[in-house]
């Protein structure tokens, strides 16, 4: 089983009303909890760890997930509100406003002994809970707790607009990718975190450091990968009419996540002896669901049944 743990909250996409009048949508979003939908739509047995509210967009939240087969026995439910967050495509790049204080999601609190990990072999997380302290030090106690016997995957999914030490909130991502065995970004997080250094010069210091692999991924260009043992590969994106790109990389991530599970290589060992020929395949899948992604509106990663029988 792959758990995920971090944010679950409700996203306010750009539409238009009948007359043409700008409008928001609601839909369901958070990068931790899209990753435990699309692996779980992608046939891999999913979990979710974290905080979601009982208020309406809480249990939208909870609906959302149980109807792609999430399992959310491991989740808190509370009485505080739901996170919101605004919102706004600008050219290739998805711009949000967050409304979090005080919600269920930033209130989480790891209880240690509390979360079953039977058949746990993979703990995703990132995104905005590792933004604040608390939830950052909430999920470092958790990997803490299991990294001896789990792998650990991570996407810092940097939030800018919420960072207020850049110093700091960088410290603490190579923190966090010093406990990972897989460090997935996009080359737009990559450029907040590390500037115009050169990506396999930062990918060999993550793989010196404990990671088995290190993914960048680079929208319409593709993704590249370095391994300990496979090497590095580069794989292409396919060609797609985009309507937005609102979750592509949550999609890139848990189809990477689903591909090594289908190739039993989530373990940290098997992962550690991944072969360059399943680690193009792997990656190349990750490509084609986020770009599948990209072909509807929202955070809505692609299930099993819906993909063309060439992308496995």
């Amino acid at each position: 089983m792959l758990l995920s743990c971090g944010d679950a909250l409700i996203d306010f996409l750009p539409s238009r009303t009948a007359e043409g009048r700008e409008a928001m949508t609601p839909a369901v979003g958070g990068s931790c909890l899209n990753i435990a939908i699309g692996s779980a739509r992608l046939d891999v047995p999913t979990g979710f760890v974290g905080g979601i509210a009982t208020d309406t967009f809480g249990r939208m939240i909870a609906d959302h997930a149980a109807a792609s087969g999430v399992d959310l026995s491991r989740a808190t439910r509370s009485d505080d509100q739901a996170t919101l967050a605004f919102a706004r495509v600008t050219g290739t790049e998805t711009q949000y406003a967050f409304y979090d204080a005080g919600t269920a999601a930033r209130n989480w609190t790891y209880r240690r002994d509390a979360i079953v990990l039977d058949g746990v072999t993979c703990l995703h997380t990132g995104s905005t809970t590792l933004v604040h302290d608390k939830g950052a030090a909430e999920t470092l106690a958790f990997i803490e707790d299991i990294r001896a016997s789990v792998t650990i995957s991570l996407d810092p999914n940097c939030r800018p607009n919420l960072v207020k030490d850049k110093d700091a909130y960088r410290a603490r991502m190579l923190a966090f990718c010093g406990k990972a065995d897989i460090v997935k970004m996009s080359d737009v997080d990559f450029a907040y975190l590390f500037g115009d250094e050169a990506y396999a010069d930062r990918a060999g210091a993550l793989l010196s450091g404990g990671a088995s692999l290190v993914v960048i991924t680079r929208g319409n260009e593709g993704a590249a990968a370095w391994h300990r043992k496979a090497g590095s590969i580069e794989v292409k994106a396919p060609v797609v009419n985009v309507v937005d790109t609102i979750g592509a990389g949550d999609s890139c991530q848990a189809a990477l996540l689903a591909a090594l599970h289908r190739l039993d290589r989530t373990a940290r060992q098997r992962l550690r002896d991944l072969s360059a020929a399943e680690l193009t395949r792997a990656l190349s899948f990750a490509c084609k669901c986020a770009a599948f992604t990209c072909t509807r509106a929202g955070a809505d990663p692609p299930r099993s049944r819906e993909l063309p029988a060439d992308y496995w």
